[in-house]
This record gives C-alpha cells, structure tokens and sequence, in this order.
C-alpha cells in the first residue's frame, strides 16, 4: 500500500499544516508555479482535461489546473490534507471555469476507487515517500486512456546533496552522497528516486517521453523565505535553467512529462 504520509513519531505541527506551509514559501510557490507551467505547455486546450491528482494533498495544482478550465480529482489517503484541500477549494470555485473534485483513498487503489480512462494523470511529490516507487507507477499508467498524459514530479536521486551543501549542513551533504534517504523539511522520511528507473517503467507501459524538466534549482536552499517582487523574474530564471544541461540535472526534483501511445 502506498505509504507517502507515514511519517517519524514527531509532536507538534500537523502534517497538514506543515505542508501548507511549505506550499506558501518561495520555493514551494516556485515548484508549483514552475510544474503549472509545464503542464500548459503539454496538455490539450482544445477541451477540457480529466485529470487524477494521485497524493494531490491541499490541492494547489489542482486548484491551478482548475483556473484554467480542467476538471481534477484529488485521492490522497489523508483525511486532514484533504479537509483543508476541500476548505480552500471553494473561496476559488466561484471563478474557477474547472472543477475539483475529492476522494480519500491510496493510489494503488485508483483503478477501484476512481476508474480508468483518465486524460491526465499527475503523480508529484508521492515517489519519494514509498521505498519501492515502481508499483504505484505501474497503476497509474493503467489508468490513463490512449494518447493520456502522465506526470511526475520527485526528488532526484543525484542531486539530493545540493541544498544540504548550500546550507552548510556538511553532515547532511555527506550522508546524501551515500544514502538516499533524508528526513525532509515537512518531518517525514524520503527519499530520492532515480529517474532512469521511471523512464524503464514508462517505456515499458508505452509512454513516451515528451520533455523533462528540472524543478528549484536556484531557489531549493532558501528554507522558509517567502516570495517577493521579484518572484516573476526567480521564476523565469527557474523555468530557463530547468529545461537545460547540465543545470537541470542537479535540480531538486525532476518532472517528466509522457504521453501514453494510442
């Protein structure tokens, strides 16, 4: 079963909250900027999408998405990320030309609980919290119909010594060169996924490669630092070195980008 909230025994904070708040800083604002943009350049616009949001939590890419006309459920297996995804939802419905849409629920379980057939797929920041990815994506490209789009978004295996490094945290900069398991900034263990392995699952569920993209690579070691006036300009300097070698290659995250053959 996919475990992408089982987290260490740690009082305090919510998982919610924490996440919430990770969302609201500079870097998260980025990442989600930075992957709505990639997905516009990617989906159809000639209709609107179905699009499954699997591990879609408070549902800012959903809402995102919905902004611009697409129609997304998010199954997520926490209740309270959901119950705020749901609160903050309908402040946006009234203008929203899309909808949301919610189910709890593991992904592993999407075939059951959410059928198939989907336009879009979105997988993003649910790899990295399962020890063994490669049976969730193996679901998720089952429920995509011909000529679907599948998107993943992960931390890179390769990179995930970068941001321990910038913040001089030596210790933590060694032990990722070696191990890729971390304790993240939200309080849970995760780990970095090798994108090669991805790519072999796709290939070997007929979906091709359309691009793939490098997520934070400027603005990953800026912790807590919340947007500025310049956040327009951070996230164009983001999205130019992101889709270029070898910067993208040391990015936090890769997003890959694949579409199902019909």
């Amino acid at each position: 079963m996919m475990n992408s909230w089982t987290t260490p025994d740690r009082p305090g904070e919510p998982l919610a909250d924490r996440y919430a708040h990770r969302s609201s800083t500079l870097r998260g604002a980025v990442r989600h900027r930075l992957v709505d943009r990639a997905l516009a350049e990617h989906l159809p616009t000639a209709r609107p999408q179905q699009v499954l949001d699997v591990g879609g939590g408070t549902g800012v890419q959903a809402r995102m998405l919905a902004g611009r006309g697409h129609h997304v459920t998010v199954l997520d297996p926490d209740e309270a990320m959901l119950a705020r995804a749901r609160t903050s939802w309908p402040a946006h419905a009234h203008d929203a030309p899309g909808s949301v849409t919610f189910c709890r629920g593991f992904g592993e379980q999407a075939p059951q609980l959410v059928g198939t057939g989907w336009d879009v797929v979105l997988c993003h920041g649910v790899l990295m919290y399962l020890e063994d990815p490669a049976p969730l994506l193996r679901v998720l490209a089952q429920c995509l119909r011909p000529g679907g789009i599948i998107s993943v978004l992960a931390y890179q295996a390769d990179a995930l010594a970068i941001r321990r490094g910038l913040t001089r945290d030596w210790g933590g900069a060694l032990q990722a060169l070696h191990s890729p398991v971390e304790d993240n900034s939200i309080g849970t263990v995760s780990r970095g996924v090798d994108r090669a392995m991805v790519l072999r699952i796709f290939a070997e569920h007929h979906l091709d490669l359309l691009q793939w993209y490098g997520v934070r690579v400027f603005t990953d070691h800026l912790e807590d630092e919340c947007a500025g006036d310049d956040f327009d300009q951070v996230v164009q300097a983001e999205w130019e070195v992101g889709r270029i070698d070898p910067y993208r290659g040391i990015a936090r995250h890769f997003h890959l980008i694949a579409c199902l053959r019909s």
